[in-house]
């Protein structure tokens, strides 16, 4: 896939500034938008976010733009890749504070966190990944890299779609590879050179080049 025009989705949620740094410095073109001319005209997207799923799939549909998603991600097969909050909208469902409808790009469903071990809940800081599918978003990461979570929530999903999971009192999936799809639970954007290096993978996935 060459020539791609990768959008950032500014859906209101956003840790969009955090996201658009890390791009910056690693030297890549994107833009960052919720028009749905935008969205049509991209070959990729980030979905970030921070927040609650309730409110995050209220500014999706306020956009106007959830039906538009499924159409360039789904039948188009377009990339997108989820990240924290962006993530977790692309399960069928959320039972945080209630029960809310995602995305449905993947099979499964958020739930929360269970306090094991007297572990805080939110889980805030760094955690080892267990990585299950190395290719393309851990290529260039090598053992168990560490990354950034701040997350209350977690993605329950089939196994088939799990790409990494983590250990949190239980083992809690921390990124997820359908087709066209990622998601990861965890913030490359916050978590320096592995972080970096994951937005690289992503980016030679969709063989676009540094300027």
């Amino acid at each position: 896939m060459t020539n791609n025009k990768i959008l950032i989705i500014d859906y209101g949620v956003g840790n969009d500034q955090s996201v658009i740094n890390a791009l910056y410095s690693l030297g890549y073109d994107f833009s960052v938008s919720n028009k749905k001319s935008d969205i049509e005209n991209a070959n990729a997207y980030i979905l970030p976010g921070v927040g609650a799923f309730a409110e995050a799939m209220k500014n999706i549909d306020k956009f106007g733009i959830k039906s538009l998603l499924q159409e360039q991600v789904l039948e188009k097969k377009k990339p997108l890749l989820g990240i924290c909050l962006g993530f977790q909208v692309l399960a069928d469902y959320s039972k945080e504070n209630g029960f809310y409808k995602g995305l449905g790009f993947i099979k499964g469903g958020v739930i929360k966190l269970e306090n094991r071990k007297n572990l805080r809940i939110p889980h805030v800081g760094w955690n080892t990944l267990n990585i299950v599918k190395k290719n393309p978003l851990f290529s260039k990461l090598s053992g168990n890299p560490s990354f950034y979570f701040d997350h209350s929530y977690h993605f329950a999903c089939d196994q088939k779609y799990i790409a990494a999971t983590c250990d949190y009192g239980q083992k809690v999936v921390v990124a997820v590879q359908k087709d066209n799809i990622f998601g990861v639970q965890f913030h490359p954007e916050k978590s320096q050179n592995n972080g970096l290096k994951l937005f690289r993978s992503f980016f030679d996935y969709l063989n676009i080049k540094q300027h």
